[in-house]
């Protein structure tokens, strides 16, 4: 990487601690540091909602999948967005609309109002442990993004780094600086796949020609891949539009009910078809690039999520490359930075509230920092134990969707209040999937854990709720 490169990406990494620096000087207490003042339009909310779901994880994580099957796996993000457009019609203005919820910063208080305090406190565990695991897996995409590019940085320095930068700006300015902030970053990362990544990969590979010719039909097909793979990702990604704290931290966060709702349009049209086939498709770029020996290494040796930071690292002159790791890495932060938000939310709203609620208003903004400081620590030290990104996001993603969907539907459309079945219930699925997702047992027609934890978690709860009618 020539020095310039170095210097526009030191540069932009100023940029974004100087907006954590601004957002700091004018929070005025825990209402802007956790839901923006309440009064953020819907263009902002839509990129940064989609700026946090795709991020670096799924722009990383689709690179392999394009690298390792080809356009099909552009499929994994259509279930982005016929979740968005679901929770917008459903579930906004349930929640938005509500008064009871005005004044609420964290989706599991949600939950203490629908339940108790101790199925609210079960739900804030439940998503903490959840985000601090998509939390470390945004952190391992920037340092493969890194240690692809800077081919003498070893990944935890680069871990390092990432972590210092993501946590920094995140614990002066929160969710103001993280949503403006995901604005800009969602813009670079559309315009540096768009004008840059894109075309000058293409270029250099050799044409659509060579390509075809390089490459199996299969990998330019919408059907290479199996009903499992469409049903593992619909039933882990589709309904963490339902129980995602970020997700409820914008639906707060956003003017009134409409422009939520907008908000959610916006995010599911970028994230399919925008974001998935151009993600997918620089995957399968650098699966081109690997065939005519551009990428060294055999194909069993290669991790595919490597393949597309090593190729932008091959093709890119000075002065672009700088360019285009500024967008890669621009994902990556936005959902770091909206991860330790949430989960920074958890431990001081949902687990340690009544303390926090005595304190004045300055001291328990200070604590509020001191809490997101340690939280992104220990997702650093939990990012340097694991491997591969899609599948720490997608364990994360199943845990909480396993333990929370179930209470959340029944108390929000089905009127089914009952503390003990919501308590049980969250408790048996995310129990449930967690042990299989760690166990390694080979399950039923490769089905994911998590199918099997939401049907444990549906069945406690009918029969709690039954038995104690």
């Amino acid at each position: 990487m020539e020095w310039i490169d170095i210097v526009i990406f030191i540069v932009y990494m100023i940029i974004m601690l100087g907006v954590g620096f601004y957002f700091m000087r004018n929070n005025q207490g825990q209402e802007d540091y956790y839901v923006g003042g309440r009064s953020i339009g819907h263009w902002h909310i839509g990129l940064s909602v989609v700026a946090t779901d795709v991020g670096g994880g799924f722009s990383i994580g689709l690179g392999g999948l394009g690298f390792a099957m080809g356009l099909s796996g552009s499929w994994m993000l259509f279930t982005g967005l016929i979740g968005a457009w679901l929770a917008a019609v459903f579930l906004i203005p349930k929640v938005k609309s509500n008064p009871a919820f005005a004044k609420f910063y964290t989706f599991p208080q949600i939950f203490q109002y629908l339940f108790n305090r101790q199925v609210g406190i079960a739900a804030g565990v439940i998503c903490f442990v959840g985000y601090l695991g998509f939390t470390s897996s945004q952190l391992l995409a920037g340092a493969k993004l890194a240690a692809g590019t800077f081919k003498d940085l070893d990944i935890n320095l680069a871990l390092l780094i990432m972590g210092i930068i993501a946590v920094v700006y995140t614990v002066l300015g929160g969710l103001k600086a993280v949503i403006y902030t995901d604005t800009i970053q969602w813009i670079i990362l559309l315009l540096g796949f768009t004008f840059i990544g894109l075309p000058i990969s293409y270029y250099h590979v050799g044409g659509w020609k060579v390509i075809q010719d390089t490459l199996p039909a299969e990998f330019f097909s919408l059907s290479n891949l199996t009903w499992q793979d469409l049903a593992n990702w619909g039933i882990t990604i589709l309904p963490i539009w339902f129980v995602g704290m970020t997700l409820y931290q914008r639906i707060f966060a956003s003017r009134d009910v409409k422009s939520a709702k907008k908000a959610w349009y916006i995010a599911g049209l970028f994230e399919w078809p925008i974001m998935a086939f151009m993600g997918v498709s620089l995957g399968l770029l650098s699966r081109v690039a690997f065939e005519q020996g551009m990428i060294a290494g055999a194909i069993d040796d290669l991790d595919p999520e490597m393949g597309l930071p090593i190729l932008l690292s091959t093709v890119l002159p000075a002065g672009i490359m700088g360019l285009m790791m500024s967008a890669y890495f621009s994902a990556v932060l936005s959902t770091a930075d909206s991860c330790l938000m949430a989960a920074s939310g958890n431990l001081t709203t949902d687990l340690f509230g009544k303390w926090f609620d005595k304190q004045p208003e300055e001291k328990s903004m200070r604590f509020s920092q001191l809490f997101t400081l340690v939280i992104g620590a220990l997702a650093l030290l939990i990012a340097m134990q694991m491997t591969n990104v899609l599948e720490l996001m997608l364990y994360s993603y199943a845990f909480m969707v396993s333990g929370l969907l179930v209470p959340i539907l029944a108390g929000l459309f089905w009127n089914k209040r009952n503390p003990n079945a919501a308590l049980l219930s969250m408790i048996i699925g995310g129990s449930v999937t967690a042990g299989l997702a760690f166990s390694g047992i080979a399950l039923p027609s490769g089905l994911d854990a998590n199918l099997f934890g939401l049907a444990a978690s549906l069945a406690a709860f009918l029969l709690v709720n039954k038995l104690d009618k």
